[in-house]
Parts: C-alpha cells; structure tokens; sequence
C-alpha cells in the first residue's frame, strides 16, 4: 500500500513540474502513426520491436507537422531541407519539357562521316524487318491535305505549254515524269502529257497510256499542275516541237535550280507558248528547289503515278505465289542482280572468269566504247581502284556468300529480278547452290499469263518493280534507278518496315580479297558493316536525290497518343 502511494506521488510530481509545450510535444508524439511508441507490450528485448527503433530527423517532422518549426533542433535543418526540396522542384519544371522530348525522341538515324549511327532498341534483330521503332516514328504525308487551299491558275493565266521527252528505262522515265510535273508548278506552265522516248538499250516504243493509268494521273494532280494529254488544236505546227531549234529549250543545266527555270526557261514560254526542253534527265536539283516543290515530286511519284490495273493485278498475283510457294505463308526476298553484259561492259571492272571470257569482253569494251578503251593497257589499275571503292557491281556468288553470312538459309525464297546474268548459268551456279528457292516471273506464270505483257519490255520492268515493292526484305546488288527507287518507294510507303540491303561493296571487297580471314570473323564484319544499311530512318542529306530517301521533304512524325 506504501508503495502504491509512492508512486502517485511520483506521477503526480512529474506532470506538475512538465512545461504545458512540452506535454503537448509529448502528447502529439504517442498520437502519431508515424512514431513509433517508446514501449509495447509484448516486444522483444527491452519491449521495443526491431522496425519501431527510429524516430524521423527533426526538419522531416517538422515538414510533416510532427515538431514545431521554431524549436531550435528542427529550425535550421527546416529551412535547409525547404530550400533543398525548392531547388529540387525548380530543377524538375525545367529539365521536363527536354527529358519528356527525348522519351518521346522519333527513331532517326545520323550520318558521321561515312558511318550511320542509329538508335538502341530493346528489340531483339530480324532477318525480315527493321526495329519496330523505326516503323512508329514516321509517316508519308506528300498527300495534298483536304484542308490544302489549291493555288492553280485558271487555264488563262498559265504561262503556257511545256513538252518534254522522258528518255532512258522505265525508271528514269519515271524520274523525268515526275520532274516535268515539278517544273511546271515552278513556272505556272500546263504540262502536255510526256512522251516517253525510245532507248537505244532497250528499243521499246511504249506510250505513256501503255504503262501508267492515265486518268487517275491527270485527275489525282488537278489541284497543283494542269496536265492535257495532247497538243493543242490550235498549235498546228506539232512537227516543231520534235525537230525545230526554235521550239526546244537546249541550255538546261543538270540539277539546275528552280530559279533558273524562272529566269531562263519562263520568258521563252510565255513568248512561244508551247516549249520543249530536251534532254531532260536529271534536269532538276533537289537541295535547290523549293521544299513544297519536292515534296510534290513525292506526291507524282508515290501517288499520282500508278501502273495500268492489269500490270498491278498480275503483280499482286506473283507476290501472292512467292508467299504461298511452301505451301503456307513465307517471308520472301526479292534480289536485283545487276549483272547483264552491258552492265558488266560499261563498269570496266574486272570479274572472275576464263582468258577467253576477259578477251571476248575486252573486245566487247572496244567495240562499245572506244573512247574509254583506248587500248586497255590502263584498264587493269582502273579495274582494282573501281572495285576498292565499291564501284564494281556484285557478282551472284558474291551476294550468295554476303546473304549466308547475314544468316539467311537455303529454305529462303529469293525472286531474281534480272536481264540476262552474263555468264549464264555457270555465273548464277554458285548462287543457286547456296539457295535453290531461286526463282523469277516466268517461273511463277504461265506463258499464257505473261503473253499480254511481252509487248513492251517496260511492262515486264513494271512486274518486277511491283514484285520486289512487295517482298519482306529487298537487295541490291549494284547502284541504279531500279534499286534507287525501289529502297525510297519501301521506306516512304512501308514507313522504314520493309528492309531494303544495300551491301557495302567497298568493304565487301576488302573482305573477300583477305584469304586469311576466318569465316567467324567474316559473318562478324559482315553483320556489323551491314546492321544499319537496311532502310533506316536518316536524314535526306544536301546533294542527294530523294528518291532513294525522301524522308526530310516527303515524310512526318508519327506522333504516340
């Protein structure tokens, strides 16, 4: 009983000598869920449990409203750990808008010097497409907009008519075509529907009406060119424009700028009224013209230029047998093989082959350019810098070995689009060892179905275009139109998707020149050298065409809701 009264009144000293704010602290601290109690009963050693053995820092209790700000243990570290906190804040406002731009960052690639550096993707490589990231960050947009107010001049105002001759094969044709559109919106002329000229290569006299679907040409171009498909009635003297110096405009530049056409070719147009311009290959730059001028190049090109139905039916056909060739769907390859004689001749490049070969070739060379020739003591040294330089086109064993190493098997299906391969089946046998699923368009139709189409060499060019369009993975084997356009076709329509390989001849032949190089170390290099000349996303750079890559005038970001 004594030792109960001594206790209360020890209790009762203690609460008569506390301070009103120190029992208030004490109070709100056994209250809190954020402090643990001093004691619990049933805890551990001494009655404390092992995650209640801390308290918060005073600055942090007094921020949460657990201490008085003004009590000298909290005041100092309170300001402190505010202005901390402040600064914190101000940096994170600021530094948002960069780091939310580069998450959000398009997947585009950047040339240093000859090298393309690409961005990291998470995405584990394929042998048949490129990073999906590549394929989101980018659209076409060379469509004219439905919001897009037309400025065409009536038919009056037009500063008249120009004429011109697309020269060359089909794709240089169809390069011509789509600048003639182009130089006509420059000068407010109406365009007369091109002729396309005949090729000494490839002696077709096909019409543009034989190739390309007139009406939906004329119409889809309405709002930017005035395009009629003949000569005018009234202009009665139509041999002039064929023959008569007076009705050609001769003095066109190569890449000439838009402005030169203002100043130079518009006056005699609007003093002639109707105007020739020949030649017209490659009459127009690309850095030197107005942006919306190319992208209404992509517009011609992409949009406005189809192939007749019955071309497009029978390519849709022949991609269709490619995929269905196992008898399930199957990715497919599509190869250009540039290795026909004229190919071969005109390159000057040196080639494998036996004494009677290299004589009946060197023969050939003198026969077709003589001038180049000589008398071919200089052609051997020209031949090996050529082939350093990557100037040389690729043999079929070549691009055999180049595939096998990249790791694509014997079981893939390949659609050769070709001339006739000089050598024959003997050059195209080290090729069709290493994959036998080598076939072309006469393999996959009937005579019957190819009849219609043997009229005109063009069209033929126009099955093999829409076919290699159509694959999963696209290869060159050499430079050129065909290929040129094929690679910007797939990256402006596929959104940058569909791989398109463009080997690295220069240092493929540093490669299979080194007889020492083990064939690990050569799959290695051939992997890394080639892992970003598939097609990527890259800047169209200054001084190059957009054909091959139209993305800075003809392409946009594909934003990510």
């Amino acid at each position: 009983m004594a030792e109960l009264r001594h206790a209360t009144a020890a209790a009762a000293a203690t609460r008569a000598t506390s301070s009103p704010s120190k029992r208030d602290a004490e109070a709100e601290s056994a209250s809190s869920p954020l402090v643990a109690s001093p004691r619990v009963s049933g805890g551990g050693k001494d009655g404390l449990r092992p995650h209640q053995r801390w308290s918060l820092p005073p600055p942090v209790r007094s921020l949460l409203a657990l201490e008085d700000p003004r009590s000298p243990a909290a005041s100092a570290s309170y300001r402190i750990l505010v202005a901390a906190i402040a600064c914190f804040a101000l940096a994170a406002l600021f530094s948002a808008p960069s780091v939310w731009a580069r998450l959000n960052a398009p997947y585009l690639c950047r040339k240093e010097g000859i090298r393309l550096h690409c961005p990291r993707v998470s995405q584990r490589d394929s042998l048949w497409e490129n990073p999906h990231a590549a394929a989101t960050s980018w659209k076409p947009c060379a469509e004219r907009q439905s919001h897009e107010v037309s400025d065409l001049v009536s038919e009056n105002e037009t500063s008249g008519f120009i004429f011109i001759h697309a020269e060359g094969g089909l794709n240089q044709q169809r390069i011509a075509i789509c600048n003639a559109v182009a130089i006509a919106k420059i000068m407010n002329a109406t365009l007369i529907l091109p002729v396309l000229k005949q090729d000494q290569i490839w002696k077709d006299q096909t019409k543009f009406e034989d190739i390309f679907y007139v009406d939906h040409f004329i119409n889809y171009l309405k709002e930017d060119v005035r395009i009629v498909r003949d000569i005018p009635d009234w202009f009665t003297e139509k041999d002039e424009l064929f023959t008569s110096i007076k009705r050609t405009v001769k003095n066109v530049p190569k890449y000439a700028s838009a402005q030169f056409y203002i100043d130079n070719v518009l006056p005699r147009i609007k003093e002639k009224k109707i105007m020739s311009i020949k030649p017209f290959v490659d009459r127009l730059g690309y850095d030197n013209v107005p942006m919306e001028i190319n992208r209404l190049r992509c517009r011609v090109n992409y949009h406005a230029l189809k192939f007749l139905p019955d071309i497009e039916e029978m390519a849709d056909k022949l991609a269709t047998r490619m995929m269905n060739r196992t008898g399930s769907l199957n990715p497919y390859m599509a190869l250009h093989l540039r290795f026909e004689k004229g190919m071969v001749g005109l390159s000057f490049c040196d080639f494998a082959g036996t004494r009677e070969e290299k004589a009946m070739m060197a023969t050939y060379r003198q026969q077709q350019w003589p001038r180049r020739y000589k008398n071919g003591s200089h052609l051997w040294s020209l031949a090996l810098e050529k082939r350093k330089e990557g100037r040389c086109p690729l043999e079929p064993g070549e691009i055999g070995i180049i595939l096998r190493a990249m790791g694509y098997t014997k079981e893939t299906q390949i659609y050769v689009a070709s001339g006739q391969v000089y050598g024959g089946n003997n050059r195209m046998a080290p090729l069709r060892n290493m994959f036998p699923n080598l076939v072309s368009k006469e393999d996959l139709a009937s005579k019957e179905e190819m009849e219609p189409f043997k009229k005109h060499v063009t069209s033929l060019a126009a099955l093999d275009f829409l076919v290699c369009l159509k694959s999963d993975v696209f290869v060159m084997t050499h430079g050129g139109n065909f290929a040129k356009l094929i690679i910007g076709y797939r990256r402006y329509m596929g959104r940058h998707r569909l791989k398109s390989i463009k080997p690295d001849k220069g240092l493929m032949s540093k490669f299979f020149g080194d007889p020492y190089m083990p064939w690990a170390t050569f799959v290695e290099n051939v992997i890394i050298t080639h892992q970003t000349r598939t097609g990527l996303p890259e800047p169209t750079f200054p001084h190059y065409d957009l054909w091959e890559n139209p993305l800075t005038p003809c392409m946009c970001r594909a934003y990510k809701l």
